[in-house]
């Protein structure tokens, strides 16, 4: 007589689906900050260029907090929101005013005798390197909006303009060129930071800030299959 085994495997329940939980950091537009930091540092910069104030012992700070910090500050805050134009150029900003506050440190005593080998026309070199830097930020300004356009125009005469005052070419015309440069863009970087504060905190636009030429476009160069086929 034979008997049958039945095998019964047993029924083993579904593990449970797998919660995916998405963490996503809000972090504010720092633009403002920046701006007004380029802002405040070449107002009081150029109230010295303009004759209204005397000496470079008090633009120090100025141009260490505002000039630098508020600038590197708000680039380390676009970085993270892959604001590619903010990050860089207001890093790059932000590190040039921690150098000429350094340069009027030193050309002070503040970090110890000078010697006679000093050369103050090297800051006039370093405003070239930068002038030649600020022509390529300039063609993607005019490609953000009309005010930051003039900003890179304005911070485009004045670097050269400094940099011939600095190598002593004609430095009474070119003083003059360089101080009205720069209180521009103090008044149009004033009005920038104001429009963006405004602007983000009131969800809509209170102050324009001008669209974009639109010489450039942006994004690889698009091809159209009408376009193929007549080659």
């Amino acid at each position: 007589m034979q008997t049958a085994t039945a095998v019964v495997t047993p029924i083993t329940a579904a593990p449970a689906p797998i919660q995916v939980v998405e963490t996503k950091a809000v972090i504010s537009d720092p633009t403002a900050l920046g701006v007004l930091g380029l802002s405040m540092v070449t107002f009081v910069a150029s109230s010295q260029k303009m004759g209204w104030t005397t000496g470079s012992v008090y633009l120090i700070p100025w141009a260490l907090f505002l000039g630098s910090i508020a600038q590197i500050w708000a680039s380390n805050i676009d970085f993270k929101k892959n604001n590619y134009f903010g990050a860089i150029v207001l890093g790059a900003y932000g590190l040039f005013w921690i150098s000429v506050a350094m340069h009027w440190a030193i050309s002070l005593g503040w970090l110890g005798p000078i010697g006679d080998k000093a050369d103050p026309r090297q800051l006039g070199v370093a405003c070239v390197g930068y002038f030649i830097f600020s022509l390529f930020v300039m063609v993607a300004a005019f490609e953000a909006n009309k005010v930051f356009a003039a900003i890179l125009v304005l911070i485009n005469i004045l670097l050269p303009a400094l940099a011939l005052t600095i190598f002593g070419i004609n430095a009474p015309v070119f003083s003059v060129v360089a101080a009205y440069a720069e209180l521009g863009i103090a008044l149009l970087g004033f009005y920038c930071a104001g429009a963006v504060f405004l602007n983000n905190y009131f969800g809509r636009t209170m102050l324009p800030l001008g669209k974009p030429f639109g010489f450039i476009r942006k994004g690889p160069a698009l091809v159209t299959t009408q376009a193929v086929n007549k080659h």
